[in-house]
């Protein structure tokens, strides 16, 4: 059985999963709105991951006989300045992600939950790759400064994306 305290908190960021899914698929229509099919195929992408991610702290609740509680989910940008934007509001979303994740882990280390710390390890190696991808396409945006061929060439790089679902690969 989760302590409150741990409960708590997973339920929370099973909702800040869940609203990391939304603000990915916003993202994705934006792009599909602007004809960056690739751009957008790689926000559905990562649509697909956020909400495997929640459902991967849903079934560890359920499978540690805890009650999960869903809250509603705020409300997401919808419009965007350009493509350098949307990727840059992107890094900052997944940072607060990892600093997410790193104060549940505090949490469970505080509650001496081993269980849960085993678990979180998965999300801590999760974060470092989400930002590293991110930043890897934001560092290609600024270097051709978000217009021209790079773009089409970056949009038809992004469309090979597929989704894999990792959280079923290890526990």
């Amino acid at each position: 059985m989760l302590k409150e305290k741990v409960l708590n908190a997973i339920n929370e960021q099973i909702n800040a999963e869940f609203y990391s899914a939304y603000l990915y698929l916003s993202m994705s229509a934006w792009f599909e709105n602007k004809g960056l099919t690739g751009f957008a195929n790689w926000m559905k992408v990562q649509y697909q991951e956020e909400t495997s991610h929640a459902i991967k702290f849903f079934n560890y609740v359920v499978e540690r006989n805890g009650q999960v509680l869903l809250a509603p989910i705020a409300a997401v940008e919808t419009d965007f300045s350009d493509i350098v934007e949307v990727f840059e509001k992107a890094l900052a979303h997944e940072e607060m992600i990892t600093d997410r994740i790193n104060q549940l882990m505090n949490i469970a280390i505080s509650e001496s939950d081993h269980a849960t710390r085993s678990f979180l390890n998965w999300f801590v190696d999760e974060q470092v790759e989400e930002e590293a991808n991110v930043n890897e396409i934001l560092d290609t945006l600024r270097l051709i400064e978000g217009q021209g061929n790079g773009v089409f060439m970056l949009d038809r790089e992004l469309k090979q994306r597929v989704f894999v679902d990792t959280t079923q690969t290890t526990k």
